[in-house]
């Protein structure tokens, strides 16, 4: 875009205090090497808090992704200066880019030969530290520790990785990746999965590789059913217009004609994006673990949230209204709060289906 432009571009980024959520500083970077005029906005729980209220009627339904907010807070401060911007997304569905397309295999290929109880006995070893624990020790290895392998909450990555360790199949474990509540039709009563591409297999193209067949998956349900639509609302209830060069048709198609290994290269993904980017930006200034858009949720729930996240996970409340199982809702909150787990997604999913309830009743 700066290539095609005779005077700056405007960029911009959200930047968190908290430092493991924080990728302004490397945004910055980059912007400086391309010559753009950037901008940036450090935001507080304060800031987080003034946009919640809005998320119910911005959204029209209890939409779950916590990346809502600083979706919301850079769109905001995009359009003080613009009214159209484009957007990445669809770059790691096409080209390969969300670490489970690389963990799935491996998984697989180096948990799969176990029996299955054999694997049950690993994943409750791999539980018995709590996350806070975990992360403990990662942080004491954290000197000696490759970047590529430092990654963000490693505790709960963990704990997670227990959950799927006994899976029958790399379907299953992807499907385990993306899932949040292990067993939802626990969580919300009377309840029971729809028939969808995800639970019936005669909907699912057939596809020679794993990878091929995630990044399908997630082509027809993660990107247009959240990312999509967590940007497109956010930017226009700020009036911004929001365009996806990545989505071309054409481009999507080209995509797809290309082989695996055009996208996923023993360890390196997106591997076609990298070498184009190397042609303007230089590796040093990209080459970190992947993050995603997430904010201190956890912390946040803790504190500054916390009263409002009391007020909608009331158990009483709960068990009048009767739509979530009051206990286990409950027994997830009382361990956020105590450290014991992160269970701050799985939260939010409550916490926004209630606060869309509160606004859809008073309506």
């Amino acid at each position: 875009m700066q290539a095609q432009s005779s005077r700056p571009v405007k960029s911009f980024t959200i930047g968190f205090w908290e430092h493991a959520f924080n990728e302004a500083e490397n945004a910055k970077a980059v912007a400086t090497h391309l010559g753009t005029d950037h901008t940036e906005l450090y935001i507080t729980p304060k800031q987080a808090l003034d946009v919640i209220p809005l998320l119910p009627e911005l959204y029209d339904e209890p939409y779950g992704d916590s990346s809502q907010i600083p979706t919301y807070l850079v769109s905001q401060l995009a359009r003080q200066q613009v009214t159209v911007s484009l957007s990445g997304d669809g770059g790691d569905e096409l080209f390969g880019g969300y670490n489970r397309y690389h963990w799935v295999k491996q998984l697989w290929h180096k948990l799969g030969w176990a029996p299955t109880p054999l694997r049950r006995v690993l994943a409750s070893l791999l539980t018995t530290p709590s996350p806070t624990t975990w992360d403990r020790i990662f942080n004491s290895l954290r000197p000696v520790t490759p970047a590529s392998l430092r990654h963000q909450n490693p505790g709960d990555k963990i704990h997670k990785l227990a959950q799927i360790v006994a899976a029958h199949g790399p379907e299953e474990i992807y499907w385990g990746l993306v899932s949040l509540w292990k067993d939802p039709e626990a969580l919300v009563l009377d309840s029971h999965e729809p028939v969808t591409v995800f639970t019936d297999p005669t909907q699912r193209p057939d596809l020679v590789e794993i990878e091929h067949r995630m990044m399908l998956m997630d082509t027809l349900t993660y990107l247009p059913d959240d990312i999509m639509v967590k940007v497109d609302r956010a930017a226009i209830g700020m009036s911004l217009e929001t365009r996806l060069p990545l989505l071309d048709h054409k481009l999507l198609e080209f995509a797809w004609s290309l082989p695996l290994e055009m996208k996923i290269r023993g360890n390196e993904q997106k591997y076609l994006l990298r070498k184009l980017l190397y042609r303007h930006v230089p590796a040093a200034l990209i080459e970190r673990p992947k993050m995603g858009f997430g904010i201190p949720l956890g912390d946040w729930l803790r504190g500054p949230l916390r009263d409002w996240s009391e007020a909608l996970l009331d158990e009483q409340r709960l068990s009048e209204e009767g739509y979530f199982n009051p206990s286990m809702v409950q027994r997830h909150w009382q361990e956020h709060l105590s450290g014991q787990r992160n269970w701050s997604y799985h939260l939010w999913n409550v916490l926004t289906f209630q606060a869309w309830h509160d606004t859809s009743f008073m309506k």
